[in-house]
């Protein structure tokens, strides 16, 4: 753990990564016509039953709506008494015992509706899923803000502002004593990470986990556009102390040639997965779901990215 790394192209990391010895495999998903169901949340929890939320939309278009469902014999379906959504990329935690529950609102253009001019990310709260209200909204143009309760019971803020001193994005941090406190001009001004990507290259957190020890587990994406225009997105991990700032190297932890060969919404995203959450179990695996190339969902067994953490010891 250091306050600072050498960064390392995607490039570099990947000839680091070993592959996974199993691939991935596909969640099936019905209820839904056919549209495409992918960047995923992990299962979770919701009034004893496991619910998955997805990002819902046909294949030609932009309008996303998300959706929880349930399964049924390896099935996924929607759980019609829970409300939906005109959001992208879900994501859900609890703070205090609340459900906060997020995603990416699109704004397109009144003349041009297949134009888009930019993005917000919204978050609602409640304390069941049929009653979430909208409780916050994130800066202009910023994808991937996340939150966590810490171990003192403070709120620990992922940003991931796009654009600063030429960078393409790159992941910020702060501490907010409680979600009433969270603001779009506290998530601006989070400190940033400088040592996570190279400037024309990008990154973002997609899921915190609070480690044993107090430290941060995070899972997010690490990206590049090769030459040829073609994205290339594969999920990551890295290790923080909320406190002093110290974290681990990013490391690459899965890419889209895990899992099983599939259809691309678009031809420059067949090289990408997009993290959704993961599911720690005892025996130092977890489980970890993805989209793939924007229009399937996946899941895969590795290793727990994090274990080799949680046994250090805490400093605040």
């Amino acid at each position: 753990m250091k306050l600072e790394w050498d960064t390392k192209t995607c490039k570099e990391l990947l000839r680091e990564y070993q592959p996974a010895q199993y691939k991935g495999r596909k969640l099936h998903f019905a209820g839904v016509g056919d549209r495409d169901v992918y960047n995923i949340t992990a299962p979770f929890l919701n009034e004893g039953e496991l619910c998955i939320a997805g990002r819902v939309e046909a294949r030609n278009s932009e309008e996303s709506e998300i959706i929880f469902f349930t399964c049924t014999d390896d099935v996924w379906t929607p759980r019609l008494d829970l409300p939906t959504f005109q959001l992208q990329d879900p994501f859900i935690t609890k703070i205090n015992g609340e459900w906060i529950f997020g995603g990416v609102k699109l704004y397109f253009d009144s003349e041009s509706p297949e134009k888009i001019m930019g993005w917000k990310t919204v978050l609602y709260r409640g304390n069941n899923l049929r009653e979430l209200v909208l409780a916050a909204t994130g800066p202009w143009n910023m994808k991937d803000i996340r939150l966590t309760q810490l171990s003192d019971g403070t709120l620990g803020v992922f940003s991931r502002p796009f654009g600063i001193e030429g960078t393409r994005a790159v992941i910020g941090f702060s501490i907010l004593e409680s979600f009433e406190d969270l603001s779009e001009t506290a998530i601006i001004k989070a400190p940033l990470f400088r040592d996570q990507f190279l400037k024309d290259e990008w990154g973002g957190t997609n899921e915190i986990h609070l480690l044993k020890n107090g430290f941060l587990g995070v899972l997010g994406h690490i990206s590049y556009t090769d030459e040829e225009d073609q994205l290339h997105y594969h999920a990551m991990s890295f290790v923080l102390n909320p406190w002093t700032r110290e974290k681990s190297p990013v490391k690459i932890i899965a890419t889209r040639s895990d899992f099983p060969e599939g259809p691309a919404k678009r031809p420059d995203l067949s090289d990408v997965i997009f993290s959704g959450g993961l599911v720690r179990k005892d025996n130092n695996r977890v489980i970890l779901y993805v989209g793939a190339s924007d229009t399937e969902a996946h899941y895969i067994d590795i290793e727990d990215p994090f274990t080799k953490y949680e046994n250090m010891a805490f400093s605040k």
